[in-house]
This record gives C-alpha cells, structure tokens and sequence, in this order.
C-alpha cells in the first residue's frame, strides 16, 4: 500500500498570511517614515550642543590664558570676539569637529556680528532646519545659539 501524504501550504493558508502581512505593513510603515525626520531634529539640536560646548570652551580658554583675539584648541587657531569664537569659519566652525557632509556652513556678513549658520542637508525644508551662532554684541555678553527644527 502505497500512500502518498502532499507536504506544503493551502492556497487559503497563504492568503491569510499574506493579509496579514499587509494589515502589518499598514501600520509599520508609517511609523518608520516619521523616523528620519526625528532623527535630523536630534541631529541638529546635537550640533547646538556641540556649539554652546565649543563656545563655552573657547571662553574659558580665553579666560585661562588672557587671551583676547584667539586661542588654540587641539592645534587649531580659533578667532575671538568679546571672549567668544566670531561667527567665521576660522571662528565658531574651526571650533567644532564636524563630519563633512551633514551641515552646510555660512558664515555672517561681518565675524563680529554673525550669524553663522549651519544647514542640515536632506531637511525637507533646509532653510528652518538650521543651528545659528551670534556672537556677543559687547563684552560681558554671551553669545545667542538657537536651534530651528520645524523644516527638519
């Protein structure tokens, strides 16, 4: 007697999973799409930590030594104004150690006045997706650091 037994899914059975499986998917996506949103929002309000760190930094070097017009962090040259890194590249930028790629630096009109600007790249609306530096108008001021996410 010869019995043969047929191994393998019913045509209902896989048509339940697949149902399932898109019910799932429903829901699921959307979930992940938020997510690189929220993840440039915390990136860009990491870099305005960065920032005050770097600022803060600079500030207490310039105290530390007495220097007025730079001071040197890690090798790097970084310009003062009113004890705080200016708003150049060679000012607030050269404080931080960023990865290529992810900002896009701008610089103010005048180093003293500011603002520096950095741009996330791949922000929906890039230009409220942004981390800006003033630099203190007078001395004895602190410098103005805000963090715009809403484009993020």
């Amino acid at each position: 007697m010869n019995m043969s037994r047929n191994r393998g899914f019913t045509l209902i059975e896989l048509v339940v999973v697949i149902t399932i499986l898109g019910i799932l998917a429903a829901f699921a996506v959307p979930k992940f799409i938020a997510l690189d949103g929220q993840a440039r929002v915390a990136t860009v309000q990491g870099l305005a930590g960065s920032v005050r760190s770097a600022a803060a930094l600079a500030r207490g070097l310039s105290m530390a030594t007495g220097a007025s017009a730079s001071v040197s962090m890690e090798g790097t040259t970084v310009n003062l104004v009113n004890g705080y890194p200016d708003s150049s590249a060679t000012g607030i930028s050269a404080s931080l150690n960023l990865s290529p790629g992810d900002f896009t630096f701008a610089a103010g009109p005048t180093a003293s006045t500011g603002p520096a600007i950095w741009t996330k790249v791949g922000a929906a609306t890039p230009a409220t997706c942004v981390v800006n530096y003033t630099p203190p108008a007078a001395a004895g001021a602190a410098p103005v650091i805000s963090a715009v996410t809403s484009g993020c």
